[in-house]
């Protein structure tokens, strides 16, 4: 099993990995295959209009999660990591003035958001909570091609038959190209005991595969950029997040009394995990803005990995360039593993396999680039995610920001607690973090829908009720 460092962590926009960036991404696959898709096309009739209907979490908490916006960028051919969000207000407005998107490579096609795009709570569709039918018309209306995707968590996208084929595949061995294959962490651990290396060495070397030494290195460096420069972003930020519950932007404030307090050389136990939170909150703050964020292993989740690689630099001054690359392959071999066997989606599990596996993540990363042995690195994940168990996904209002952007922080902080405890012992422990994950992913098909991405329940109902 290999699932690359860069399909876990890749830059895109807010605010939700499976609502934003995922419906982009399916919007663009459905102009590829339009133009290049080998389906039956009727002599003389050519495609005149589009038209979308979001299904399940989509339709529910959609507007909330800028679905409809990003479904709209998608059709007039912009992608996640290529568009600036200074730039989005400005398209949008351009197209629903003129009722029509023009992709580069494709002529004008009709598409008023207005009608053409549906949120259609009524019939969810079986493969996935997050579906969408995409159709293209003809002038006089005839379907000429109907493609439906589903955005199973973390910007990845997969079509009705590629969905088809992964169920029917889970469980088989796969053949692989790369020397370490791991497909779970006791596979992990084993081939770590025989070959010597660390988690990041063997996911290292699973990379170099795929790519030379150098070229990994600078594809790391510029995820670890992308997530510096949205914690920056974030902690300059200030006034009240978009999408009406009125959330203001806290991190800055919360920086500005840290450096006051740092500066002073005042006295505070608690320096460590003001520090955490602020960093955390800032990503997810801009998340919520719609700003450039990095999926880790999703949006909604995008602030717990960058908030303890920026806290290993500031409290552990030998952190180098070859420690944050080696965070990231490690956190992201145990991201996959969780997405392998379980989810990393909230709309599949909850929030346990969203902040869950993103604090499982950090503290594995953490662990191992503070000399932790493989056994404690595994330690240190389990740990974490055993204490997101049963989180429930329920943001207020559709909205990525409460309880989502606190939950970032105190994740964090339990990541730096998990790895902390797990460099305290041996690496033995007595629940395996295959038996964490496995329980993870029971608990997420035993949950009620609506405690997973549909603002049904939880704090999402009872809140607005007060």
């Amino acid at each position: 099993m290999f699932l690359s460092v860069f399909e876990l962590y890749k830059i895109g926009i807010g605010p939700s990995s499976s609502h934003t960036m995922g419906p982009m991404s399916a919007a663009n696959r459905f102009l590829a295959e339009i133009r290049d898709g080998d389906w039956p096309r009727p002599v003389g009739a050519e495609v005149a209009r589009l038209s979308v209907s979001l299904h399940g979490s989509l339709a529910f908490t959609g507007v909330g999660h800028a679905t409809d916006r990003a479904v709209i960028l998608g059709l007039a051919g912009y992608e996640p990591d290529k568009i600036d969000p200074d730039d989005i207000d400005g398209i949008l407005q351009r197209i629903k003035a003129e009722k029509s998107v023009s992709p580069a490579g494709h002529p004008r096609y009709d598409f008023d958001s207005a009608a053409d795009l549906v949120f259609d709570r009524a019939n969810p569709l079986p493969g996935h909570a997050n579906g969408m039918t995409f159709l293209a018309h003809d002038r006089d209306g005839r379907m000429l091609l109907r493609r439906v995707y589903y955005s199973i968590g973390g910007g990845f996208v997969v079509s009705e038959d590629e969905l088809a084929q992964v169920k029917a595949e889970t469980g088989k061995e796969k053949p692989s190209n790369v020397p370490y294959p791991f497909r779970n962490a006791a596979e992990m651990l084993q081939m770590a005991k025989k070959s010597g290396l660390s988690i990041s060495a063997m996911k290292r070397a699973n990379e170099e595969v795929g790519r030379a030494p150098a070229e990994l290195d600078r594809e790391l460096d510029a995820v670890w950029d992308a997530m510096d420069g949205c914690i920056e972003r974030g902690l300059r930020g200030e006034g009240i997040l978009p999408g009406g519950l009125k959330v203001k932007r806290r991190a800055h404030q919360i920086h500005e009394q840290l450096l006051g307090d740092w500066q002073s050389n005042r006295p505070n136990p608690m320096l460590a995990n003001d520090w955490l939170a602020a960093f955390a909150m800032a990503v997810n703050e801009e998340n919520a803005a719609g700003g450039r964020v990095v999926t880790a292993p999703t949006n909604g989740a995008a602030g717990v990995v960058p908030a303890v690689l920026k806290y290993m630099q500031k409290f552990h001054e030998l952190a180098k360039p070859e420690d944050i690359r080696n965070f990231l392959l490690t956190s992201a071999a145990i991201g996959g593993l969780i997405k392998h066997n379980a989810s990393i989606s909230g709309a599949e599990v909850g929030c346990q396999g969203e902040v869950g596996s993103a604090a499982a993540m950090a503290a594995a990363g953490l662990a191992e680039v503070l000399g932790g042995t493989p056994e404690q690195v595994e330690n240190a994940a389990e740990i974490a995610l055993e204490h997101h168990l049963g989180m429930t996904c329920d943001p207020v209002a559709g909205l990525v920001q409460v309880p989502c952007i606190e939950r970032n922080a105190l994740a964090a902080v339990k990541a730096v607690t998990a790895a902390s405890l797990a460099l305290k012992g041996d690496g033995t422990h007595f629940v395996p973090l295959d038996a964490c994950v496995e329980t993870m992913r029971q608990t997420g098909l035993d949950m009620n829908e609506k405690y997973k991405e549909t603002s049904q329940g939880g704090l999402a109902v009872n809140v607005v009720a007060c």
